[in-house]
């Protein structure tokens, strides 16, 4: 390839100053997969219909499916295999975002659950106790083929539970759950009993 077609980056990735030359015309999401071989970010469509490619840029989320590597020059990038370092003191590891999908079972082939993940990630940045109508628009821009969205949504909004509730507790997430229906009501997705 003739050097006029590539171009220099340089970018942190997941905390990670990483520079590389890339053909001018590389999308983000190829960078990452192929060339840092972080393949937790998907390619479904290539053309930002489905979200499996979400990644946060400079934190915010972003389809890298349509961000060329060259745009991301300079910039931060956080992947899906970027959250969980700064649990690294939880005895599991998971983000609580990621903990919430666990318990919650929201996936089903997996293959959206990166982007789903990163997705929910910019809405309790933007708004850390959503409502379920909150968490249908935030999510409005990833596809699920395979479930019907009620785990995720329900996953989502038990993010923002254990994120609030790690935040009132210093840091470890939710091991008690209030009752439902008090004021401090319970994690969702809880049954009674």
């Amino acid at each position: 390839m003739p050097a006029s077609l590539e171009v220099p980056v340089q970018m942190t990735v997941n905390g990670v100053p990483r520079s590389a030359t890339v053909a001018a015309r590389t999308l983000l999401v190829h960078f990452l997969r192929d060339q840092l071989r972080l393949t937790g970010t998907h390619v479904g469509c290539d053309t930002t219909q489905c979200g499996a490619c979400t990644v946060a840029l400079d934190g915010i989320a972003v389809k890298s499916c349509t961000v060329l590597a060259a745009q991301a020059d300079g910039h931060e990038v956080t992947t899906i295999e970027g959250l969980a370092p700064d649990n690294a003191d939880r005895a599991d590891g998971l983000h609580p975002i990621q903990q919430a999908f666990q318990e919650e079972h929201a996936l089903q082939c997996g293959y959206c659950t990166p982007g789903m993940v990163m997705a929910v990630r910019q809405l309790l940045a933007d708004d850390p106790d959503p409502g379920e109508a909150d968490i249908r628009r935030a999510l409005a821009g990833n596809i699920c083929r395979c479930t019907g969205y009620q785990n995720i949504v329900a996953a989502a909004a038990r993010a923002a539970w254990l994120s609030r509730t790690a935040n009132q507790d210093g840091g470890a997430a939710g091991n008690g759950t209030p009752d439902a229906g008090t004021p401090d009501a319970g994690a969702p997705g809880e049954a009674e009993g």
